[in-house]
C-alpha cells in the first residue's frame, strides 16, 4: 500500500468527520470545516506532484494512465465545488455536502490506487 494514499485516507477520514460532526450540531460552515476541506485539496495537489514525479521517475500506471489521470482531475475539482457551495450557503447543510466531498475523494483515491497498481476494476 502507497504511503500518499495512507495519509489520504486520513486526511479524507478527519475532514469528514469534522464536518458530519458539525453539520449534526447545526453549525453553518466555518474556519474548521472549511479548511478541513483545504486540506483535502492541498493534499491531492501534493499527491499529484507526487504522481508526476513518480512517473518521470520511471514507476509506470500499471493500469489505464488515461483512467488514473482523469480521476486525479476530478478529484482536484471535487473539493473546491463543496468549498465554493459552503461559501454561497450558510446553513448547516453545507458541512454535509464539505464531509460528502471528502468521502468522494476518498473512494476516488482507493480507485486511483487500484488503478496505479493494475488491478482491475469492478
Amino acid at each position: 500500500m502507497d504511503p500518499f494514499f495512507l495519509v489520504g485516507v486520513i486526511v479524507c477520514a478527519v475532514a469528514a468527520l469534522l464536518c458530519i460532526g458539525a453539520g449534526l450540531l447545526r453549525q453553518p460552515p466555518n474556519d474548521i470545516t472549511i479548511l478541513s476541506t483545504a486540506a483535502v485539496e492541498l493534499f491531492l495537489l501534493a499527491y499529484t506532484v507526487g504522481a508526476v514525479i513518480r512517473q518521470l521517475t520511471g514507476e509506470p500506471v500499471l493500469g489505464e494512465a488515461w483512467e488514473f489521470w482523469g480521476y486525479l482531475l476530478t478529484a482536484l475539482l471535487v473539493p473546491v465545488g463543496a468549498f465554493w457551495w459552503s461559501i454561497l450557503e450558510k446553513t448547516r447543510w453545507s458541512n454535509f455536502v464539505l464531509a460528502a466531498s471528502a468521502l468522494t475523494v476518498f473512494v476516488m483515491l482507493f480507485r486511483m490506487e487500484q488503478i496505479w497498481d493494475g488491478v482491475a476494476g469492478l
